[in-house]
Order: structure tokens, then sequence, then C-alpha cells
């Protein structure tokens, strides 16, 4: 499995960025928000929109994505988390193997470095 990070000084093609929202609106199912709204989240990861940033983080496995979290900075400290994790879903057909554990790891790891969430 390929671990792809995404953030302002990395960002996705649109066709990636599209295939990571497309993904995320299918895969979180009944707890997932309209399409419009992950688009939202994954600007303010990218600082396409005025934000703190974030980042966006796939998981791939021979071209087929198979998980995928999105995490933004809240600009705050001490009172309130200062990175937010907004979304994070794996395949429907690939649950049960650690994607999900996989994807969360690497999303504690890389907010805990100082150039990337902190």
């Amino acid at each position: 499995m390929n671990l792809i990070q995404y953030d302002p000084n990395q960002r996705p093609t649109p066709q990636q960025k599209d295939a990571i929202a497309s993904f995320l609106f299918t895969h979180l199912e009944q707890y997932g928000d309209e399409l419009s709204a992950i688009k939202k989240a994954m600007d303010f990861a990218l600082q396409e929109r005025q934000s703190f940033g974030g980042l966006i983080l796939a998981l791939e496995e021979d071209g087929e994505l198979l998980g995928a979290t999105v995490i933004n900075r809240t600009g705050m400290d001490e009172y309130i988390p200062e990175n937010i994790l907004v979304y994070i879903a794996t395949h429907h057909g690939h649950r049960r193997k650690g994607i999900g554990k996989r994807l969360m790891q690497a999303a504690i790891d890389t907010c805990r470095e100082a150039s990337h969430c902190m």
C-alpha cells in the first residue's frame, strides 16, 4: 500500500482531488456530508480558501483508493484541539484490514511534525 500526503505545499491534481472527494462521499456512507462540504474541507486543508491549512492522506494499492482522511488545522491551542479530523473512510470492500488504523496513525504522526499540521 502506498500512503500519499497532500497539503498546501503538495497539492493533488484536480482529478486526484475529485477522486478523493468522491471516494469520501461514497465510503462515508450514512456518516458523510454532501460532496460540496467534503470539497470545502479539502480546500481548507490545502489552503485553497483562507485557512490555517491541514492535510489529506490517501492510501492506494495498485491504483485503487483504499482509504482517505482530511485533517484541518484550527489555529487554536489549549482550549480546542489544534487539528481536527474532519473525515476518515475506508473502501467498503476493504474494511477490517487495518486501513483505517494505518491512516489514523499516519495522521497522528504527521500532525506531530512541526512542518505539517502543528
